[in-house]
Parts: C-alpha cells; structure tokens; sequence
C-alpha cells in the first residue's frame, strides 16, 4: 500500500505539473516574450512548483532529510537525466545571452547554495539571502524579457482558448501537486525506514526524480519540437528556482540542520556537474548526444555513490 500510494502519488505530481506548465506557457506566450525566459522563468517555476511543495511539506513534518535531498537531488537530476536525455534525444543548441547571464548566475547560486550549508543549518537569515537573489534574477529576467525580434513560440493552440481555462488549468494543477506532494512524502519515509535507507538518500533519489518528471517532460518535448531555448532554459531557471525559492523558502518559515557527509559528495558533484554544463554548452554553443550521455551517466554514478554513502560506506 505504501509502494502504491507513492506512485499514486507521482502521477498526481506529474499531471498536475503538467497542467501548471500547460496554463503558465498559455499565459506568457500570448506576450513577445523571448522564448529562453518563459523557460527560465514561468515553466521553470511552474515546474519547481512540486520541489517547493514537497519540500515544504517534508520539513513542516520534521523530515528535513527528504527536504533537503530532494533539492539535491533534484537538482543533479535536472542536469543529469532531464538535460542530457533532451540533449540524447536531440542536440540542443545554447542562446548566446545564456551563456552570458542566465547561466552563470545558476553557477553563482549553487555555489552559495554550499557556501551557506557549510555552517549544518539553513536559517532564516540564509534564506533571505536566498529569496534576495531570486528577486534580483527575476529582475534581470523582466529586464531582458522583451524581443521584438523574437518569434513567438505558440503552442497547444493558444489563440482558440481564454485566459480562463489557463487559470483554470493552474488551479486544478495546483491541487494536484499538493495532494501528490503529501502523498509521495509520506510513502517516501514509511519506505525509507521499512527499506533501513536514509530519509535523504530517498529524496536524493526517489523522490527528487519523482519531482523532476515536469522538467523532463517539457525538456525533452520542447527540445525534439526544436524549442532548444525553452528546453535548456526549463533546466537553468528551475535549478535557480529550487535553490533560490524552495530552499529560501523552507529556511524562512522552517530553518533545518545539513548533513555534514553531503558537503563530502552531494554537493561538490552538483557543483561540479554545473561547471560541465557551461563548459560543453560554451564549445560550439550547444550540447551533442554524446554529451548528453556523459550526464545521463553521470546522474546513475551520483545515485550510486550516494547509496554507498547512506550506507555507511567509503
């Protein structure tokens, strides 16, 4: 029962990401809206949504292990498997101004992000700090958003629906997400004790790919329908957004204490795995299939390196 209410669970996750992408797309497309900063910004958000949710969740009920693996993790699955499959699926090429803004400033936060965890605790104070540098993102983000150049991406048919059904869209997503989150968190635990594994191997692995389905749904759909900067941008902006918001977030309302073995390998390996990704998207301004299954490769080493750790091992 527990194993099926997780999977209940992820489904309602999935379809109500799903949905909040759908609506949040609808309503900024019908804007000139460079298509890389619906990617870095509404569908990043939207799909950060069950991060948020089950993060929040996870540590209002004292599991800040999944909270914070969930982050991790997420994150490690975001470059690993949602932007090296969409890159297997096809080559993604990378926007210029990316590479320039958008994507140093994911590095810039992720090395904060373990910068701020060195000290065991994610406080307020860290959080603000957090939230602030999400206000300055958003920030550069509306100030480069408008291109009169730009082609806009329409998707789904947007001229033959309302700004109603997106909202509706929304909202139902929404309650899907929540009631997903709750679910897959307290499965996530009962298994995590009844399996002897830790609560933060469990959100580094299973929960945080249960989370990241939204992102690869869309990563991998845009990027066959050739939408590359929607695609990389989907990746960049939920990284910033998981980081900045969710972590920000739970450190405002509910401050949490860090395992010290994750500043050993958990968050060197996202730091690291960030790097690659700048570096290979800056040579040839794009990612080819075999870097794409360079990440894929490396997210299965990070999830069995982390399993090793959680059992004790070297």
């Amino acid at each position: 029962m527990v194993v099926l209410y997780f999977l209940v669970g992820m489904g309602l996750l999935y379809f109500g990401s799903e949905w909040m992408v759908r609506g949040a797309s609808g309503l900024a497309l019908s804007f000139n809206i460079r298509p890389v900063i619906v990617g870095l910004t509404v569908v990043a958000f939207a799909t950060s949504a069950p991060e948020l949710v089950v993060s929040l969740i996870a540590a209002i009920k004292g599991s800040s292990g999944v909270s914070l693996g969930n982050i991790l993790g997420s994150n490690v699955a975001n470059l690993g498997l949602v932007m090296g499959l969409s890159a297997v699926a096809s080559p993604l090429s990378v926007e210029p101004n990316l590479l320039r803004r958008e994507m140093p400033f994911m590095l810039m936060v992720t090395f904060l992000f373990w910068i701020l965890c060195m000290d065991g605790r994610i406080g307020r104070l860290d959080g603000i700090i957090l939230v602030g540098c999400l206000g300055a993102f958003l920030t550069m983000s509306v100030l480069t958003a408008k291109s009169p150049t730009s082609k806009i991406v329409v998707r789904d048919r947007l001229g033959k629906k309302t700004g109603i059904w997106y909202l509706f869209q929304l909202s139902a997503g929404t309650l899907g997400l929540v009631a997903g989150a709750n679910w897959m968190v307290r499965s996530a635990i009962l298994m995590a004790r009844a399996l002897g594994l830790s609560e933060v191997f469990i959100g580094l692995s299973i929960v945080a790919v249960g989370t990241s389905l939204p992102e690869l749904a869309t990563s991998v759909v845009a990027g066959i329908k050739g939408e590359s900067d929607i695609s990389i941008g989907n990746v960049v902006g939920s990284n910033i957004f998981n980081i900045c918001l969710v972590i920000g977030t739970v450190g405002l309302f509910h401050p949490m204490t860090i395992e010290s073995r994750l500043l050993r390998f958990e968050f060197p390996a996202l730091v690291v795995l960030s790097c690659i990704l700048f570096v290979f998207s800056s040579t040839g301004k794009r990612l080819n299939r075999l870097e794409g299954l360079f990440f894929v490769l490396g997210f299965c080493l990070f999830v069995a390196i982390s399993f090793l750790f959680s059992k004790g091992g070297p």
